[in-house]
């Protein structure tokens, strides 16, 4: 693989430029900002908010690069030293089990939550943190997986969008023609987080889960088989081979799939804005036509599960235990009202907006994103590329968005679940036709249930 060492070395310019100022700030900053948007210009935008805030409050912030993958670790260090950061950006899992290790100041957050209009965040990452004294973190940004669709085939086929099992399973019946065009790419890949990833959605779809607040309860056996025949007919109506995340956006971007499960960091892609991802339906890799073509849908459900669910993932503004109160909850007040759109513009096409408007009802800081520009080699708002129902759908997914073991203060438990991969091999057991349905319940219920 090429590797273009000019670029390499104008970036660490850039990030050595930007750790000078960072520095300089650090040796009067009033209170420290622990991020995991660690890109150079990620942390450039950054730097630009906690300016304006100063500008504004007076408050000094410094902000402190912190590679995801250290978080954790990096937490727990600094809080038996005492010296934790005042706030910390940081993702869904670390929320409850940093409250109960007392890293998190829940009260805090809860006071921010309350000033800023708890009806003004999207329902969802609000009941994903709650704790019993209050939301454990304050909501900031996040996703939710999609059923992205062909939705000009749909239509000519007079068939509903694919908001369930059983409209996944009408379009089948009409669009599957391979090897022309397959119904489906459903991941198939044992190894592959990805796999995982949709597989939880799909049994979320179906209200089942493994865990429930006393721990591991098993998969409900009726739910289970339900979702097990709905993955095996998506996987049957899917390519031959060992599938994962490259073949589901390759055939889809090429017209030959009616229906994929994927993130929304597809959607610049669809729309021809990145020249390592280009759509291959016509002969223009910069063509609009397929994002023109394509709809997407949120929020799924199976035949027991009438609500359904969306699969979610969300990232908090945490106040921590040694924090200067009044001044880490004023740095978050800027950073989610009028410094919100500064927040979202750091990365919009991974950061949907949680807060609606700086008023119950009010959708200014969706109109605000939807106008950010997204994309890589091309930039353009997303509020251009796609329709406003669109816009509305992945917006609106945050407000039913749901993760195994979240209600019930199991999301560590769960993560070693779905990270065991035994959920993969189980599944495709059963679509391979080594075992029944009944046997593939058990068969997963048995394995889980030694994960601690």
């Amino acid at each position: 693989m090429s590797y273009n060492f000019q670029r390499a070395g104008v970036r660490l310019m850039a990030t050595a430029a930007l750790s000078l100022v960072l520095g300089a700030v650090a040796a009067q900053a009033d209170i420290r900002f622990w991020t995991t948007e660690t890109q150079p210009e990620r942390l450039e935008r950054q730097t630009k908010m906690a300016a304006d805030f100063k500008a504004k409050s007076g408050i000094t912030v410094e902000v402190i690069p912190v590679e995801e993958s250290d978080l954790g670790t990096r937490a727990t260090a600094a809080f038996a030293a005492g010296d934790l950061p005042d706030v910390i950006y940081h993702p869904l899992q670390y929320a409850l089990p940093w409250t109960e290790a007392g890293i998190l100041d829940p009260e805090a957050a809860d006071e921010v939550v309350n000033k800023l209009g708890k009806g003004t965040f999207a329902p969802g990452p609000l009941s994903m943190a709650m704790t019993a004294n209050g939301v454990a973190a304050v909501p900031v940004d996040g996703w939710t997986q999609m059923v992205v669709y062909r939705k000009d085939l749909f239509d000519a086929q007079g068939l509903a969008a694919p908001t369930s099992y059983a409209a996944v399973l009408a379009a089948l019946e009409k669009l599957h023609n391979p090897p022309e065009m397959f119904g489906f790419v459903a991941p198939t890949k044992v190894d592959e987080g990805y796999m995982g990833q949709v597989l939880e959605h799909i049994l979320l779809a179906n209200g089942a889960s493994p865990v429930d607040a006393s721990g591991f309860s098993g998969f409900d056996e009726a739910k289970t088989i339900e979702a097990l025949e709905f993955y095996k007919a998506i996987a049957e109506a899917s390519p031959p081979g060992e599938l994962f995340w490259d073949q589901a956006r390759t055939l889809f971007f090429a017209g030959q799939t009616a229906m994929i499960i994927w993130s929304p960091f597809i959607l610049d892609e669809m729309a021809g804005l990145r020249d390592s991802a280009p759509p291959t339906i016509n002969d223009d890799p910069q063509t609009r036509d397929l994002a023109a073509a394509a709809g997407i849908v949120t929020n799924f459900s199976g035949p027991s599960n009438a609500d359904g669910a969306a699969w979610a993932d969300a990232r908090y503004f945490g106040i921590t235990a040694d924090a200067d109160i009044d001044e880490a909850q004023a740095f978050i007040e800027f950073s989610m009202n009028e410094g919100y759109t500064a927040t979202l513009a750091i990365a919009p096409e991974g950061k949907f907006p949680i807060r609606r408007g700086a008023s119950a009802g009010s959708n200014e800081f969706v109109d605000a994103w939807s106008k950010l520009d997204v994309g890589v080699d091309r930039r353009a708002p997303l509020g251009e590329l796609y329709p406003q129902e669109m816009i509305d759908e992945i917006v609106g997914g945050l407000d039913v968005g749901k993760r195994w073991g979240v209600a019930e203060g199991q999301l560590a438990l769960a993560s070693k679940i779905i990270n065991s991969q035994a959920i993969n091999r189980v599944f495709r057991q059963y679509f391979d036709g080594e075992v029944d349905a009944a046997a593939a319940v058990k068969a997963l219920n048995d394995e889980l249930a030694g994960i601690e």
